[in-house]
């Protein structure tokens, strides 16, 4: 191979300069590669890893291959809090991560752990891939971070190991554990339990030894972490919803040109409406799964629990910045958003 600086120099200089701007233009526009790594933190058949795949698929169509998005599943990036971190100090340049892990960031999306804020998937999916889900995502900007789209919430529902529920009264004192959220532990302690935050990493041993009597999750990571080997009972009682958003750090989206920004947005919110579709058929299928393998599916009648949670609500939305006025935006979402439905 002929070493640079072994090749003659060029007898006429202006043609030598013209043709080296050439060849470096050449070499920005079709030989520079962009390659991001997307990080989440559950399995590899869940719906988070199917939408980062296909959203890495739509960037790569987007922006004829310039910019690869490779995913690493499972934690392999670290936990949702260390995520956050590594986006805004540019160590990391995507993720997609539950809204709980970032409220330390954004005190305001705790707003988002309040109880019964919405009454169903497709009632808190309409929010979010709305003004008002845009108004939270525009927050990321502070904290340098560009949120690019809610994907689907996940509904949380209590389940238990042997503990039946026919009725709220069933809950009083039963040890659930929840996400170390000021929202999940003030819901569940005005349902009368005893609310007992605990790592995830450690809940199945927990139900397994008695330690707790219940937990809350989706129907999908219900199945998907093997919960059915040791909880019999399934209840929907649709106590939270997870909003659960596709970010990137500022630091990677400012390397990225103008076209190459509006082909990544675009991708995310395609990848989006592909998740909502995802997530439905996943949630109907660990249902049905459930049922399969003998466990309980009931469906409660929340009317009771959500009333149970009206002063926690409004005391959690006081406490929370801006809290009060966001969660009147989210409730008045909420109805134009059914009218519009009808």
């Amino acid at each position: 191979m002929t070493n640079r600086t072994s090749l003659k120099r060029p007898v006429r200089t202006a043609l030598a300069c013209a043709l080296l701007t050439a060849g470096l233009a050449g070499s920005a526009l079709a030989g520079d590669k962009f390659v991001m790594k997307l990080g989440h933190t559950l399995a590899p058949d869940n719906h988070y890893q199917l939408t980062a795949l296909e959203f890495a698929r739509l960037v790569k169509q987007k922006t004829h291959g310039a910019v690869e998005v490779q995913v690493f599943p499972q934690s392999q990036l670290g936990g949702e809090v260390q995520m956050t971190q590594a986006l805004r100090t540019g160590t990391q340049d995507m993720m997609l991560s539950g809204q709980a892990a970032v409220v330390n960031t954004i005190k305001q999306w705790e707003v988002f752990d309040i109880p019964y804020l919405f009454d169903s998937v497709d009632d808190a999916n309409r929010v979010l891939q709305g003004p008002v889900g845009k108004k939270f995502l525009d927050m990321m900007k502070p904290a340098n971070m560009v949120g690019l789209a809610w994907i689907s919430v996940g509904e949380r529902n209590l389940f238990t190991a042997k503990k039946t529920i026919k009725s709220l009264d069933d809950v009083k004192d039963m040890k659930v554990r929840v996400m170390q959220s000021p929202g999940y532990i003030a819901g569940y302690r005005a349902l009368g339990a005893n609310p007992t935050p605990l790592a995830y990493n450690q809940l199945f041993l927990a139900l397994s030894q008695g330690l707790v009597d219940g937990a809350d999750t989706s129907p999908e990571q219900f199945i998907q972490d093997k919960f059915a080997d040791v909880a019999k009972h399934y209840y929907m009682t649709r106590v939270n919803y997870l909003p659960v958003v596709l970010a990137i750090g500022k630091t990677s989206w400012n390397k990225l040109s103008p076209e190459q920004q509006k082909a990544m947005q675009e991708s995310a919110n395609e990848a989006a409406q592909f998740d909502i579709r995802t997530y439905h058929k996943q949630y109907d299928e660990a249902l049905a799964q459930m049922k399969a393998k003998g466990i309980q599916v009931e469906q409660i009648d929340t009317k009771p629990w959500a009333a149970a949670t009206e002063a926690a609500r409004k005391e959690l939305a006081a406490k929370i910045p801006d809290g009060t006025v966001l969660y009147k935006d989210i409730v008045a979402a909420k109805q134009g958003a059914a009218v519009a439905a009808k």
